[in-house]
Formats: structure tokens, C-alpha cells, sequence
């Protein structure tokens, strides 16, 4: 516990800052995160990342990441930085031909898949940050993640009987996934209260707090598929980057749902 904690302080630190400024930092740090998330299924999957695949798949979830504006002036006026993905596609797809079908077109589906998982959910991270009010969107966002988790960590050691998923992850229970909902919607409604003049993101109170609800759900499903991924491929952790916590993608699993689902209803 000592050590989580200290892995959580020092991160904080490091984190809080890119986070309240922004700009050209955030979006480094979103590509490295992503890239990083890349090299982890790709190691828990028993794959070397320093292969044609592997990096073409760390490439593929940068382009998704990274603003078009600054990053891609190089493309074409009227193209799209997509177009770019699917190129990193098509040079995946092709490996089957370079290879005499020794890479088939299953196996070209998990770089591809890895990209879309890490690129998107990073994406959507930065894209909270960049709207109006990006600072107090994204914040909330993280709040709701974290609500979730602390809640859900709380009522599970108090309360939990009923498991809630055990062939995926033994330990979760029923009451703990409801204490992590509960605790979301207390400091969303805190957070809301907070910010009147935010006009809640474009959306009502009571929408929001509606809303709180099915992203508290969105995060606690991402960590289970984070789950199922780790069983799958038989690991513990999905890294070792984090001292006490496990890789990126053990600690960010849950925000790579909740902020696309968040973009998705149209709270950025």
C-alpha cells in the first residue's frame, strides 16, 4: 500500500501540472500513453513491439491521438489524418503479401485493433482538455473515474457478497460496482454545484447527474475489459511502469471508455 501510494503522489505531481497547462505537453503526454498502452498488449500478448507490426501499430495510435491541426499541416488541404490511419492499415494488411501469407489477416487485426483501443481512448482525453472549459470538463471526468474507483473499492471491502463478474475479476462484487456509481454521483452533484457558470457542459443538472451514472458504468465495464484482456493472455499486471499499480493501461483503462462515451452524449 505504501508503495501505491508513493507511485500515486509522485504521478500526481508530475501529471496535475501537463494537465492545468495543456498545449503542446498534454499532447505528447496522450501520444506517449498511448504508444506505451500499444507496447503493453503487445507484450502481454507475447509479440515483440519492435517489429513492422509493433510500430506500425504505435504509429497508428499516435496519428489517432495527436491534433490534425498542428501535428498533420503536412497532408493535403481537405484530408483527414483517418486517411493517414488507414495507410498505416493497408501497410499492416500488407505484411501478408511481404510475408507469403505467414501474417494473415487475422493476426494483422490486433495491431490494428491495439491502435484503436489506446489512439481513440487517448484522443478523447485530449479532446475534453482542448474544448470550452476543457480544464473543468476533463477534471470532471478524472473525478468520475476516480470517484468510481474509490467507491467501488470502499463498498466492495464493506459490503460486497454478491460477485459481480467472477470469471472475469474474482474480486469485484455487485455492491462494490453500486458503491462506485453512488460515490460518482455525490461528487459529480458536488462538482456541478461547484461550476454553475459552466452551464453543466451544454447539458441540464439532472442530466448530468443521469449521465454520471451510465459513465461510472462505462468505467468500471472498461476495467473488467481491461480484465478479460489480462486473463486472456494469462498476466497479472499489463506492465510494470507504475511501481504498486501495473502498466499505463491498469491504471488508465477505465478513462479509455469513459471519455469517448463522454464525447459520444455530447459533454465535449
Amino acid at each position: 500500500m505504501k508503495q501505491r501510494v508513493i507511485t500515486a503522489v509522485v504521478a500526481l505531481a508530475f501529471f496535475l501540472p501537463i494537465i492545468y497547462f495543456g498545449g503542446i505537453a498534454i499532447e505528447l503526454l496522450a501520444a506517449l500513453l498511448a504508444g506505451i498502452g500499444v507496447f503493453e498488449l503487445f507484450r502481454m500478448k507475447g509479440l515483440a513491439v519492435l517489429s513492422f507490426e509493433g510500430i506500425l501499430s504505435i504509429i497508428g495510435a499516435v496519428i489517432l491521438v495527436l491534433p490534425q491541426e498542428r501535428w498533420f499541416g503536412f497532408l493535403p488541404e481537405g484530408t483527414d489524418k483517418s486517411a493517414l490511419f488507414y495507410f498505416v492499415v493497408l501497410l499492416l494488411l500488407g505484411i501478408a503479401v511481404i510475408s507469403k501469407n505467414t501474417y494473415t489477416f487475422d493476426e494483422a487485426g490486433f495491431p490494428v485493433l491495439a491502435s484503436l483501443y489506446t489512439g481513440v481512448g487517448f484522443e478523447r482525453f485530449l479532446t475534453a482538455r482542448s474544448a470550452t472549459d476543457g480544464l473543468v470538463v476533463l477534471v470532471f471526468g478524472l473525478f468520475i473515474v476516480w470517484a468510481t474507483d474509490i467507491g467501488a473499492y470502499m463498498a466492495g471491502r464493506r459490503f460486497g457478497q454478491r460477485k459481480l463478474w467472477p470469471d472475469i475479476s474474482p474480486n469485484k462484487t455487485i455492491e462494490g460496482a453500486l458503491g462506485g456509481i453512488a460515490s460518482a454521483v455525490v461528487v459529480a452533484a458536488i462538482y456541478l454545484l461547484a461550476f454553475p457558470g459552466k452551464e453543466y457542459f451544454g447539458h441540464g443538472s439532472l442530466l448530468m447527474i443521469l449521465l454520471t451514472v451510465i459513465f461510472s458504468i462505462a468505467g468500471q465495464f472498461g476495467d473488467l475489459v481491461e480484465s478479460a484482456i489480462k486473463r486472456h493472455y494469462g498476466v497479472k499486471d499489463s506492465g510494470n511502469i507504475l511501481p504498486g499499480h501495473g502498466g499505463i493501461l491498469d491504471r488508465f483503462d477505465s478513462m479509455l471508455f469513459v471519455f469517448p462515451i463522454m464525447y459520444l452524449f455530447g459533454v465535449f
